[in-house]
């Protein structure tokens, strides 16, 4: 037992080691904060598993006082999710359960080279002449400007997204270099929070035929799906009013009879001059129509963003112009978001997801068109969203329709009449459908519910499906076709024995 120095300093030995003590209860103090800070700043420090989401609180938080991760204060964390570990790197690896590549915590510098959003070796869906950077915060023009001589680039656009706490530039990249070259340099640049392609992602739909009559009995037979996910019987009971669903598209025709009145605010992330639409305007009459056609959720409005623009395979989109979409209709309310469009793995988007999410923002996606040996898609495999697939009038799944462990759910998506620019109609056949249709359903509980958290929203299209295929949810149509009816009426016993409290 060491001896107690009583009316003297003790010996300088005990004041080395008292203070070597102190410094090390500091340090595993720090490291603590640290990484409860980072939990509560950045969901993708959150665990999921399998795809389900677990609950969360969308109620007000205050914000951290600590630093620690690129993003800032940019979300509410649900307490009940486990932290993952600051092992110092930056990307999730990916696996059948969890296949989205998101970032975890760009301000470590270890491991960087792999870290960084280098693309693929057989990653070919991007720009091949742009780059993306991320700055954390909103950086003076001399720190940017020391990074367009240091990388020798040309700074094309920015724009600071609350989403993300940070500030996303997109750079042009002259002299021929490559963007694999380019973004391995910047791995190595310490003042830059990530870096990585402008991805490319194209619409889920085929033609199946267009200029169709306008007579109504051609639309009752189109709309096989009235009676497939009994919205009939639904709209007795929702139709979606006071729901705010953000379609993220083309553009969208809302002097079309079958949209008057429904498009409540439009965002153009390209700003374009290009006129309305196609995909844009099928999706948001699925979800919106109310003329000739009947929507799956006749009564809510529309925030419509324009994210693709006209390509020579139909129209397509851009990790940044996606990312602008995702973060206005976050900032408008959306409850819902519809994505029927499909690509690569993407760190940025899936980061921006996943803070979404935490917003409350329910996400809906198209599984992709690419053939059931296709590898997964996004943003329909990323953990944060429900996958759809498409299924035709006899339940069959759509044989171009993906497979993957994280499909949830399916809906009608062959030969689908919907609305077109100008007033006219066609039937057409696509994963991008079936997701429209799962989007209008989830409006439809969100009015019933309007507190509904987005892995409520999921467990209830889950448990109300019908299944098809393989007995149990399976790889092609997840838990099976969705049942508008069933899953409102789920919510009854709920609402009756808990005043209509939300459920969680």
């Amino acid at each position: 037992m060491r001896a107690v120095h009583r009316g003297r300093k003790p010996p300088k030995s005990d004041v080395v080691i008292q203070r070597r003590r102190a410094a090390r209860l500091r340090a595993a103090l720090a490291i603590t904060i640290s990484l409860v800070s980072l939990g509560a700043m950045d969901p993708a420090f959150a665990q999921f598993r399998g795809g389900d989401i677990r609950p969360m609180s969308v109620g007000p938080r205050p914000p951290s006082s600590f630093g620690g991760s690129t993003f800032g204060n940019v979300g509410r964390v649900d307490p009940g999710l486990r932290l993952m570990p600051n092992d110092g790197g930056a990307v999730v690896s990916t696996s059948p359960n969890n296949p989205s590549p998101t970032i975890r915590n760009f301000t470590s510098r270890s491991n960087r080279s792999v870290a960084n959003g280098v693309p693929p070796a057989n990653e070919r869906r991007y720009v091949t002449d742009e780059v993306l950077i991320l700055l954390n915060g909103n950086p003076s023009s001399a720190v940017v400007d020391t990074f367009t001589r240091r990388h020798r680039l040309t700074r094309m656009e920015s724009q600071y997204f609350p989403l993300l706490g940070a500030t996303l530039y997109r750079w042009h990249i002259p002299n021929g270099r490559s963007v694999t070259a380019v973004t391995t340099e910047l791995a190595t640049d310490h003042g830059i929070g990530w870096s990585q392609p402008n991805y490319i992602y194209s619409l889920q739909q085929s033609v199946a035929g267009e200029g169709v009559e306008k007579t109504q009995s051609e639309g009752d037979i189109a709309q096989y799906a009235l009676a497939k996910l009994h919205l009939s019987e639904a709209h007795g009971l929702a139709k979606g009013d006071q729901v705010l669903v953000a379609v993220i598209d083309s553009g969208i025709d809302p002097s079309h009879p079958e949209l008057q009145g429904v498009v409540a605010d439009q965002f153009d992330a390209l700003q374009s001059s290009e006129g309305p639409h196609v995909h844009g305007t099928s999706i948001a009459g699925i979800i919106a129509a109310h003329g000739r056609l009947v929507g799956a959720a006749p009564a809510v409005h529309i925030l419509a963003v324009r994210a693709f623009g006209l390509a020579s395979s139909g129209a397509e989109g851009t990790t940044f112009n996606i990312v602008k979409g995702l973060d206005w209709a976050t900032s408008k309310g959306a409850r819902v978001v519809n994505m029927s469009f499909a690509g690569p793995p993407d760190p940025l988007m899936a980061r921006t997801m996943a803070s979404a999410r935490q917003k409350g923002a329910i996400l809906i996606a198209a599984a992709g068109n690419a053939g059931p040996k296709s590898p997964p898609l996004f943003p329909a495999a990323d953990p944060n969203v429900i996958a759809v697939t498409a299924t035709d009038a006899d339940d069959h799944l759509f044989p171009m329709a993906n497979r993957g462990a994280y499909i949830a759910v399916a809906a009608p998506g062959v030969d689908i009449l919907v609305p077109v620019p100008g007033g006219s109609y066609q039937v057409s056949s696509g994963t991008s459908f079936a997701a429209a249709y799962v989007s209008g359903v989830v409006a439809l509980i969100l009015e019933r519910r309007p507190r509904l958290l987005p892995d409520a929203a999921k467990r209830i299209l889950l448990a109300t499906a019908k299944d098809l295929g393989p007995k149990g949810r399976d790889d092609q149509f997840g838990a099976g076709l969705i049942d508008a009816y069933q899953a409102i009426m789920s919510l009854e016993p709920k609402a009756t024995a808990n005043s209509g409290a939300a459920v969680r």
